[in-house]
């Protein structure tokens, strides 16, 4: 599919089919056939298969060929069958037009023609018909970022909301939810690292054909625009991990809560099979089997350790997922009834008060306690027993 565009003014307008090529501005082919692979080659620019426009190799993705650029970033967008995906597009800029080639459809593409004319540096050139096109491909991509922001913080405040229960299908729709954002992020970063490699080999041509003053300051002020919205990317990726891990926490506690129940379910009917199994031996020499109540004493039996049993994990708090027992226990307080446990007076280590000549912080000796009659004041002199003004030479 073949769409033309030439100047009018400060816009663009599209050619009508059929139309010759020779005023257009901008040619855009998408997933070109033969013979508007012909039309192409008769304005003298080679139209590169999808083969070459997927190679790796940089010298094959940025090169010059006969007086053209050709540069080949990786943009993401929609296929055919309107499935989101990122694929080549190869921007050929030559001094009479610009011509794009795609296999998909970036939104870009679509929009930008409608308001060329107040997008980046305009179209009076095709150098600033291009810097144009790039201009609108670069606020696609803070579009997205944006979008995978806001669907991040809406799965973080499902994720963390208190008091929520979830299911374990609303999770697993949830990591799907954040796989698809984390997939977007790869593509605008693929994307910008691409057409910020592009801006680079094209400032490169500028200089070389001595054009380079005019778009310097433009392609400046994009590629600043690019690092930046890539420093937001990797941002959003950090809370992609971080959600996905919160969420699949959230699964692996949701089931171990399951594995939990049938655990205790069958704990508990544990005391009632033993019992089963006992009497369910075929021994000659068995006295209950001939008692008239042996039956039921045996089904009271089962039902009393089954009870039992319910009774213990609820007093320990298994059931309800709260570690002690009693009224009021709590995780930590090990499992005594009442509370957490305190210290009484008396024991060494509980409840005493802390030795006031206990060491230092840092270390060392405790310090050593003041001679009898010292003044406890720091820096006081201390009186001797020898001392005229001591007790002891004021005796009779």
């Amino acid at each position: 599919m073949l769409h033309a565009w030439a100047r009018e003014g400060e816009g663009l307008v599209r050619l009508a089919p059929g139309e010759g090529l020779g005023r257009a501005v901008w040619i855009d082919l998408l997933a070109p056939d033969a013979a508007e692979t012909a039309a192409l080659a008769a304005l003298g620019v080679a139209v590169p298969t999808r083969t070459e426009m997927e190679a790796i190799k940089l010298s094959s993705r940025l090169h010059r060929a006969g007086g053209l650029e050709v540069m080949t970033a990786v943009l993401p967008g929609d296929t055919l069958e309107r499935e989101p995906t990122a694929g080549p597009v190869t921007f050929i800029l030559g001094p009479a037009r610009l011509v794009t080639v795609r296999h998909h459809a970036p939104r870009p593409f679509a929009t930008y023609p409608g308001h060329a004319a107040g997008v980046g540096p305009g179209v009076a050139d095709p150098d600033r018909l291009f810097l144009g096109l790039v201009t609108e491909i670069i606020g696609r991509q803070a579009e997205l970022i944006v979008a995978v922001g806001r669907s991040l913080e809406e799965v973080g405040r499902r994720i963390f909301a208190e008091e929520r229960r979830h299911r374990d299908t609303a999770l697993r729709a949830t990591l799907r939810q954040i796989g698809r954002q984390t997939e977007a992020i790869g593509r605008v970063r693929l994307a910008l690292l691409t057409v910020e490699r592009m801006l680079g080999f094209h400032l490169q041509a500028l200089d070389g054909r001595g054009d380079g003053q005019g778009s310097r300051g433009i392609v400046a002020a994009m590629t600043h625009d690019i690092r930046a919205l890539e420093d937001h990317a990797d941002q959003l990726a950090a809370r992609a991990d971080y959600v996905s891990e919160a969420t699949l926490g959230l699964i692996s506690l949701a089931q171990a809560q399951t594995t939990k129940i049938v655990s205790v379910v069958a704990v508990v009917f544990l005391p009632p099979t033993l019992i089963a199994s006992v009497y369910g031996m075929n021994f000659a020499a068995m006295p209950e089997l001939a008692w008239p109540w042996g039956y039921p004493l045996a089904l009271a039996l089962m039902v009393a350790s089954a009870l039992g049993t319910w009774f213990v994990f609820r007093w320990k708090g298994w059931l309800s997922g709260r570690a002690g027992g009693g009224d009021g226990g709590a995780a930590g307080d090990g499992g005594r009834p009442g509370g957490p446990r305190v210290a009484r007076p008396g024991r060494r280590g509980e409840g005493r008060l802390p030795d006031r000549r206990a060491a230092p912080r840092g270390g060392g000796r405790p310090p050593a306690r003041p001679p009898r009659g010292a003044d406890p004041r720091p820096g006081a002199r201390v009186r001797r027993a020898d001392s005229p003004l001591s007790s002891a030479a004021l005796r009779p």
